[in-house]
């Protein structure tokens, strides 16, 4: 009788043993894991996109300001910004014509819109009527000291261009308008020359030096 007994204890044993080894496991794992809501790491956000650059706005805000400070160009605004596209000629058939061709690319021009080829038209007249000095040329500079005196003073800068020469021989100047460009490039000679013109397409206003 009292195997018996004992037989059926163990038997009920085993059940409750069982249970509590499933309810350990399941608090063990429990404690391994974090919900986001409970002080856990949480995910990181997705990078946001970069905003696009409006480079049509900026260049438009750029000559804005350049309206307000040379207002001689503001009739540039009611140039028409479309225009022909301009007509490139053929690579010359000749060998050595093809070679020279390719040998000065580097002094390429990047071509003007009409509405920059109008401001940078008016510029090159306003700096020629300042470079002649008036009437009877009294007010005509004639040194490299002169010149740049003359152009900063109808509030041109030379970055990324300059004033060169030595004494009165060979004067020259070539800068950027500032904010809207193009560029402008002259000479005192005689005879005085001033023109507007694109950046070469190897960058900047002044004339590339060099080649192959």
């Amino acid at each position: 009788m009292k195997a018996a007994t004992g037989a059926r204890a163990r038997t009920r044993a085993v059940p409750l043993l069982l249970a509590a080894a499933v309810a350990a496991a399941l608090a063990l794992t429990g404690c391994g894991t974090r919900t986001a809501g409970a002080g856990g790491a949480e995910e990181p956000p997705a990078p946001s996109a970069a905003p696009s650059v409006d480079y049509a706005a900026q260049a438009a805000a750029a000559v804005a300001r350049h309206d307000e400070l040379f207002p001689i160009a503001a009739r540039c605004a009611d140039t028409a910004v479309a225009g022909a596209e301009p007509t490139r000629g053929e690579p010359p058939v000749d060998p050595e014509a093809r070679k020279y061709a390719e040998n000065h690319a580097y002094k390429q021009q990047a071509e003007l819109t009409p509405r920059a080829e109008c401001r940078g038209d008016a510029h090159a007249a306003r700096i020629k009527a300042a470079l002649l000095g008036g009437s009877g040329g009294k007010g005509a500079p004639h040194t490299v000291e002169e010149l740049r005196a003359v152009l900063t003073g109808l509030g041109y800068g030379f970055e990324g261009g300059g004033v060169y020469g030595s004494g009165a021989a060979n004067v020259s100047f070539v800068l950027s308008v500032p904010e809207s460009g193009p560029c402008v490039t002259g000479r005192l000679g005689p005879p005085v020359s001033v023109k507007a013109h694109g950046m070469y397409v190897e960058g900047g206003c002044p004339e590339p030096r060099g080649g192959h």
